[in-house]
């Protein structure tokens, strides 16, 4: 007979002593458990005490997370968080160095329990950190772990940042700022000062006052990555938090200290391969660099304007004219109305026009003059060549490259903002100044040799640009490490090879849908969908690892959870760092019976995400979270790492529960299954009749004859 669910048998350690082996029932209050350890050892002030995991985190036991206990886990007897607390903080302001520091390093340990933090904080303990490091008289090891105390407890969420004074922000900035300083201190100093500037307004006016860019820029130059990825988080948060006002000139000062070749030279082409933090980082600073195009992207020409005006003049003089046309502004508009359809503006008599759709709105015209200056050849080439063609196969220059904005606006998600967890960067935007320009010129050029290959006419436009996505997406998912990559790339993704990449994956997910094909269709479907669920709890078996998020210190913190072999229990631990192949059972420490699973929820529905913030909800994170739900009341959360980990565990974990599986991926694998072992049964048909053509007048409808050879 089972042991009673609310009976868990752990083992308790006390040091200097022998453990005791003992069950616990979680019906009876902790108090009371508490007391008979205590009683067991004759320790006598049992409220004194308190229960502590001996392994991983070593975090206290509460009366809300003593039902995470699991049966064979080792605990520990220690003093209670409000005692460890008064201790640490007598000792952290006594006078002997060695003991000061001992008391610093097991409160750097404890802060990050919040039941220990919480004890802490209420006696003033983050005020008298701070006046410690106002001071000035910590130095080295122990000041390191001041720091790391006072983030682990103000990352608690318990008390505001804004409480922190101007001189602890002048103190932190002094290490940030000095050309010498220890490698810890620098690392958690950047940490604050970067959970400062996100977590408050009135702080980031502050540290932008005491933080020079150029210092930070500094930082990306040394061998050390973390150090590397602090300084680019810290001057994200800055570029992220800066008025809008403030953010074009930020990006100045930044273009003027060459951060971008200082990134790609020491950091992207460095000897070190880029951690997930770093590419994180880079993809975020790809996408605030991006989103200053947004206020042109949004702004509408003005057609009055006169000095809007003189830059669809000056395109016009570029393609036609060669030389300055001193009477060109005194021209009635009128007289450039076959310019401006030979340019492939819709709006001939008045292009500015053109430009009042937001968007991509005067960021196209941004794009057109570029490449009509930076690249005139180019330019000039692309118009007349268009105009010397027949009318209906001409490429509108014009339109093309206000759509072509609005697409790359779109591809590029410009205006939207960081997802968190991706590492979406791509190194080639790095490469160039202007590699926003430069991108859109390379792909100006790429549609003019579309728009020829597919011999298009203005009615083919739309087929022409969903041709041009296509080639532009899939080479970005190459990840060309430079524009001349890019280049090549894109010469190899012709329009005939688009057409034979697709005629190859339509091939490999063909749907027939004619009569015989519909019933083996059918009669297949069971067996393959049993075979998708077997593949689907073979994965979860081998187990996948999980990054925790929330952690705003940028070290990268695992957990992996696996199936056992039985498909009864489900197993799940902390990890140090990303596993390296299957993860061993004995070490995952926890685990869920699947019979306590009472159903599992994605999205928005999970409790992880409804506690998280409107800026954390985005939409990456929501499309790859889902939850377990089990007794009593309990829930194991997750985020996969992709899309494809995401649906193996959402379609595992309902094949498990006996339930229907409905992701994509199933779908997908469905279709391609079924269309391979179609083909390969078709070849078997001993018979198919097929009628050769129906008869003038049918008497009865029309049949098909098979045979099926199963083998």
């Amino acid at each position: 007979m089972p042991p009673p669910s609310d009976i868990v048998k752990v083992a308790i350690e006390w040091p200097g002593a022998n453990a005791q082996l003992m069950e616990i029932d979680q019906k009876k209050p902790l108090s009371s458990i508490i007391r008979e350890v205590c009683d067991g050892w004759s320790l006598s002030g049992s409220e004194q005490f308190a229960l502590r995991y001996a392994d991983g985190p070593q975090l206290y036991i509460t009366e809300q997370s003593r039902s995470e206990i699991k049966n064979g886990t080792i605990l520990r007897l220690a003093i209670s968080p409000a005692r460890a607390a008064r201790q640490l903080l007598d000792r952290i302001q006594s006078h002997g160095i060695d003991a000061r520091l001992e008391a610093l390093k097991e409160l750097a340990k404890l802060s990050a329990d919040p039941t220990f933090a919480t004890e802490f904080i209420s006696m003033e303990g983050i005020g008298t950190l701070a006046r410690l490091v106002e001071s000035g008289t910590h130095f080295g090891e122990m000041l390191a772990f001041t720091l790391t105390a006072f983030l682990e407890l103000m990352d608690h969420g318990i008390v505001s940042w804004d409480l922190i004074s101007l001189s602890f922000i002048k103190q932190i900035a002094g290490y940030v700022n000095q050309p010498m300083v220890d490698v810890s201190i620098l690392q958690r100093s950047l940490a604050i000062l970067e959970s400062m500037v996100l977590n408050s307004h009135s702080l980031y006016h502050r540290v932008a006052q005491e933080i020079t860019v150029g210092q930070l820029i500094g930082h990306l130059q040394v061998s050390n990555q973390e150090i590397q990825t602090y300084a680019i988080a810290l001057i994200n948060a800055l570029f992220l938090k800066a008025p809008e006002d403030r953010r074009q000139e930020m990006a100045s000062t930044l273009a003027q200290k060459h951060l971008r070749s200082i990134i790609l030279n020491h950091v992207i082409r460095g000897n070190r391969p880029i951690k997930a933090e770093m590419a994180h980082q880079l993809y975020v600073l790809q996408v605030l660099t991006f989103n200053l195009l947004e206020e042109r992207m949004m702004t509408k020409m003005d057609p009055s304007d006169q000095a809007q005006r003189d830059i669809i003049f000056e395109l016009r003089r570029i393609a036609f004219d060669g030389e300055n046309d001193p009477s060109g502004t005194e021209k009635r508009k009128a007289m450039y109305t076959k310019d401006y359809k030979m340019l492939g503006f819709t709006n001939h008599v008045n292009p500015a026009m053109d430009f009042t759709q937001t968007p991509p709105g005067m960021l196209a015209l941004d794009n057109m003059l570029y490449l009509a200056k930076l690249h005139q050849d180019t330019y000039i080439r692309i118009v007349l060549e268009n105009s010397s063609r027949e009318d209906k196969h001409e490429c509108p220059f014009g339109r093309c490259a206000i759509e072509l904005t609005r697409m790359l606006c779109e591809i590029l998600q410009v205006g939207e903002l960081p997802n968190e967890g991706c590492n979406d960067y791509h190194p080639m935007f790095f490469t160039h100044d202007r590699a926003w320009e430069e991108f859109f010129c390379v792909c100006i050029q790429l549609l003019n040799k579309t728009w020829k290959e597919m011999r298009a006419t203005a009615e083919d436009f739309n087929k022409v640009m969903q041709v041009v996505r296509e080639q532009i997406t899939r080479t970005l998912a190459m990840k060309p490490s430079s524009l001349d990559q890019l280049k090549g790339k894109l010469r190899g993704l012709s329009y005939s090879e688009i057409l034979r990449l697709r005629q190859s994956e339509r091939m490999s997910q063909d749907d027939f849908q004619s009569p015989p094909i519909i019933e083996l269709r059918e009669r297949i479907q069971p067996e393959i969908l049993e075979l998708i669920k077997q593949q689907r709890l073979n994965r979860l078996c081998e187990g996948s690892c999980f990054r925790k998020l929330g952690n705003r210190r940028r070290q990268e913190k695992f957990w992996f959870c696996r199936l056992s072999l039985n498909h009864k229990v489900l197993h799940y631990g902390d990890l140090d760092e990303s596993p390296q192949g299957e993860v061993p059972f004995e070490l995952l420490t926890d685990k869920i019976p699947v019979s306590d699973i009472k159903s599992v929820v994605t999205g928005k529905d999970c409790p992880h995400m409804k506690e998280k913030s409107a800026l954390k909800q985005n939409k990456e994170v929501l499309e790859q979270a889902f939850s377990i739900l089990y007794d009593p009341d309990e829930n194991l959360n997750f985020v996969a790492p992709n899309k494809y980990e995401y649906c193996i565990w959402t379609d595992g974990l309902c094949a498990l529960l006996g339930r229907e599986m409905g992701s994509d991926l199933t779908r997908s694998d469905l279709d391609t299954l079924i269309s391979m072992e179609m083909k390969l049964r078709l070849l078997d048909l001993e018979n198919i009749t097929i009628p050769e053509a129906p008869p003038p007048v049918p008497k009865e409808p029309s049949t098909y004859n098979f045979t099926y050879n199963y083998g």
